[in-house]
């Protein structure tokens, strides 16, 4: 079990005794893990607050992408601080729990899905983003967050250091779903979502089997 960061030591427990990240809707008086607070999504970007622990960040910004999200770049939740973000690769029982499913019952009637396209499933594979930089875009369906150049790039799989062949499987599997999408944009999209997108995030990968470097 990794060490709870001292920055998310304070926060609230649910009745299972696991901590409730900042970010997370408490509906009905309870915190619902699946349901983002909008309200907070817009207070973190406006005052540059953790998304995980909901403290001041830094210079540096860490995103909790999915594989796809490496390949667009795109994500629909804020940066966090590096030790939040790796706390939460390696504790969220999601994200570390490779065929366990989203559990779409029960959710509050005024959730609100995110911007964008979201592929609804186990990614089996997480990345921890670290960047100095990040862009909003306002689109019609919401705001979507563009992630700057990374100067580093950390993989889990299972709460653990990620393997190449992990990684590579977990991106080539969604990669089909991504380019039906560009393909309903056009040409151009799906030339840059293969002679771009798909090339920098493998160069991306970790460098060994075992999971060490980026």
């Amino acid at each position: 079990m990794t060490t709870v960061p001292k920055r998310m030591a304070d926060l609230p427990r649910d009745r299972h005794g696991r901590i409730v990240p900042w970010f997370v809707a408490w509906p009905g008086g309870q915190p619902d893990h699946r349901v983002a607070d909008h309200h907070k999504f817009h207070q973190a970007l406006r005052a540059g607050l953790c998304w995980l622990c909901g403290g001041v960040l830094g210079r540096h910004k860490a995103f909790v992408l999915g594989p796809m999200c490496a390949v667009n770049r795109v994500t629909a939740e804020p940066p966090s601080h590096r030790d939040c973000a790796l706390h939460a690769v390696q504790a969220c029982p999601f994200l570390t729990t490779p065929h366990m499913t989203r559990r779409t019952t029960g959710l509050p009637e005024d959730h609100i899905d995110p911007a964008g396209v979201m592929i609804r499933r186990n990614p089996g594979a997480v990345g921890v983003w670290i960047t100095h930089s990040y862009t909003v875009q306002h689109r019609a369906d919401g705001p979507l967050i563009e992630v700057g150049d990374p100067s580093e790039v950390l993989w889990y799989a299972e709460g653990r250091p990620a393997t190449r062949e992990e990684v590579l499987a977990a991106i080539d599997s969604g990669l089909p779903t991504l380019r039906e999408q560009a393909e309903a944009q056009g040409a151009f999209a799906v030339r840059q979502l293969l002679e771009e997108g798909y090339p920098a995030a493998l160069a991306l990968l970790p460098a060994t089997a075992t999971g060490e470097g980026a």
